[in-house]
């Protein structure tokens, strides 16, 4: 057996960021074209991949055939060691597929050698190295040293998986010592952990169903909603902010969603994203820094904001940022989307911490 695999193995156990480099060594040994750890779900397939070019091979695979027969195939037989295609597939079945027929078999490839790993969460972890077909399939030795290693392999991955979901409860618990609600969610918005101050909104601004991590206020809740559809997404990949408006005797609420980033973690964690509550407390206008640490704005946006909450209308606002008005009133509207809000009135009580008042004129 490989020590010095091994010894890598168990590192990146512990530190995600090395597996990239576990499947480059896994693909040496394979004599592979490229290698990939998968993690399936019944809903979705989040993958790493030993380099950028077979990831775009992996990318294609999955996008143009979803749910294929080579996958399920390995997942259905259970088997606790490793599979090549010619172990599972015809070559009549392979000239028939589809992702043999019109994706594998034209690129030279569709003679690979995988194993799939159950994890206590629900989720399997295939481990693939891909061969090209002019290699020949992996010989039975290979085959019987790979088995060798898999207990190695399921040790580290089922670990990194608890470590990674440990990582993210320990951030939700850091933050209730610095006084801030937080919930650990999973990819679609269902609370995974929640730390006490969080927990004390339940259910007076939070709603913890089945589903999805709700929030009692109709507007906030399909804000969040959206925003947890885009955890994930390369162009959604950035805090969120969400304002609550006050609801009995709790101040107005700004709660950030925040992505879990990295490839590796994105992989071991079924943990997709931290919810973080903010009060808004501040009883005198705030500044602009301020106003933009609450909220995901630009600058520009930011200053603007500012000057609506210290009662500003958009016309002197725009005078005093020496910028034409309709400059400044396509800035507010940018504001108003980002914060989820339609009236100055209620931008301004949000920022001021009163509420959602009325009586600012447009």
């Amino acid at each position: 057996m490989d020590e010095r695999f091994l010894d890598s193995l168990y590192e990146a156990a512990v530190v995600p960021e090395l597996w990239p480099e576990v499947l480059r060594r896994f693909n040496e040994i394979a004599r592979g074209a490229g290698a990939v750890l998968v993690a399936v779900t019944p809903s979705s397939n989040r993958w790493i991949s030993s380099s950028p070019e077979f990831d775009e091979i992996v990318t294609t695979h999955f996008n143009r055939f979803p749910g294929n027969e080579r996958t399920r195939r390995l997942l259905e037989r259970r088997h606790a060691g490793f599979l090549r295609d010619i172990d599972i597939f015809t070559d009549g079945e392979m000239a028939n597929e589809p992702v043999y027929r019109d994706f594998l078999l034209p690129q030279g490839f569709g003679i690979g050698v995988a194993t799939s790993i159950a994890s206590p969460s629900g989720e399997a972890f295939i481990l693939h190295a891909e061969r090209e077909r002019r290699e020949g399939p992996v010989d039975d030795g290979l085959i019987a040293h790979f088995d060798r290693m898999r207990p190695h392999l399921a040790r580290a991955m089922l670990l990194s998986a608890r470590l990674e979901f440990e990582r993210a409860r320990g951030a939700a618990q850091a933050l209730e010592a610095i006084g801030l609600p937080a919930a650990v969610l999973d990819r679609n918005g269902r609370a995974l952990a929640l730390n006490p101050r969080f927990a004390a909104l339940i259910p007076a601004v939070a709603l913890d169903r089945p589903s999805r991590l709700g929030l009692a206020d109709p507007a906030a809740d399909g804000l969040l909603a959206a925003a947890v559809q885009t955890v994930g997404q390369a162009a959604g990949a950035t805090v969120r902010s969400i304002p609550v408006a006050r609801r009995e005797d709790l101040p107005p609420l700004i709660l950030h969603l925040t992505p879990i980033r990295g490839a590796a973690h994105d992989i071991f964690s079924r943990a997709a994203s931290i919810l973080v509550v903010t009060p808004v407390v501040v009883k005198e206008v705030p500044t602009a820094d301020i106003v933009q640490g609450l909220f995901d704005l630009t600058p520009a946006e930011a200053r603007l904001a500012a000057l609506i909450a210290a009662g500003y209308r958009p016309r002197e606002a725009a005078a005093a940022l020496g910028v034409m008005e309709a400059t400044a009133r396509s800035t507010l509207k940018r504001v108003m989307a980002k914060t989820g809000l339609h009236r100055q009135a209620e931008l301004v009580g949000l920022l001021r911490g009163t509420g959602m008042a009325a009586g600012t004129a447009d």
